[in-house]
């Protein structure tokens, strides 16, 4: 379903404290930007309408976030969302940025001086079956191999979706860019971890009855012969 364009949501986004407004200039220099920059920085990719960030980034102040969308259709929503999760908690907003950006162009916005700790992908598009759509997939081999500069060593990615054909083909693209498996479920909610925050998309699909499939991944070294994933 496509979303209606919202003329209030630059100006609202534009005047909002957390919403980072030119984010490109901040490359480098993240974590200057939070209360508390000694802090972890961890990083949503296609955060949406933001609610899974904010109930996150409000269980863990003592870590900062991103949370990076394309449009400001969504981030609005985001935006919103934040401020009633914090305001019904009684917290400060000061551990989590939202902004716009496309990320396949990640590398204009983040460096290795902003050493991201943690990337959450939820529900990522899986695009369709031809193999040059694929390569858009945020979990696909060139995509990774976009975030590992910004990543520390050892960095982890947390990766949810409910496509059995993407969640298949991402196990094939992570080692394919140096990052191995530490954990993986084809059903999140079969002993449902307590870590777990379910997304919007989590809830609909759960309740048609598609499992969540979700893993973790670690950086490591890249294998000697990197092959790009069809």
């Amino acid at each position: 379903m496509r979303m209606r364009f919202k003329p209030y949501a630059g100006p609202e986004l534009a005047a909002c404290p957390f919403h980072m407004n030119d984010a490109m200039q901040y490359r480098g220099r993240w974590r200057e930007t939070f209360a508390r920059p000694e802090q972890p920085l961890h990083l949503e990719l296609g955060c949406g309408k933001g609610g899974f960030l904010a109930e996150l980034a409000s269980r863990h102040p003592e870590i900062n976030y991103i949370g990076v969308d394309i449009t400001d259709k969504v981030l609005i929503l985001a935006k919103r969302n934040i401020e009633r999760i914090y305001a019904e908690k009684g917290l400060p907003i000061d551990n989590v940025k939202t902004l716009a950006h496309d990320i396949e162009r990640i590398p204009t916005l983040l460096s290795a001086e902003d050493r991201v700790e943690r990337i959450y992908i939820n529900f990522c598009n899986p695009w369709n079956k031809k193999a040059n759509h694929k390569k858009h997939r945020l979990t696909h081999t060139r995509q990774l191999m976009l975030y590992r500069p910004f990543l520390c060593e050892n960095a982890e990615l947390w990766f949810k979706c409910d496509d059995e054909d993407l969640f298949r083909d991402t196990l094939h693209y992570l080692p394919e860019a140096g990052f191995t498996v530490e954990w993986q479920t084809r059903d999140l909610h079969a002993g449902e971890p307590s870590w777990n925050i379910r997304t919007e998309h989590e809830r609909m699909f759960t309740e048609m009855g598609i499992p969540t499939k979700a893993l973790i991944a670690r950086m490591t070294a890249l294998p000697d012969a990197q092959t790009g994933a069809e």
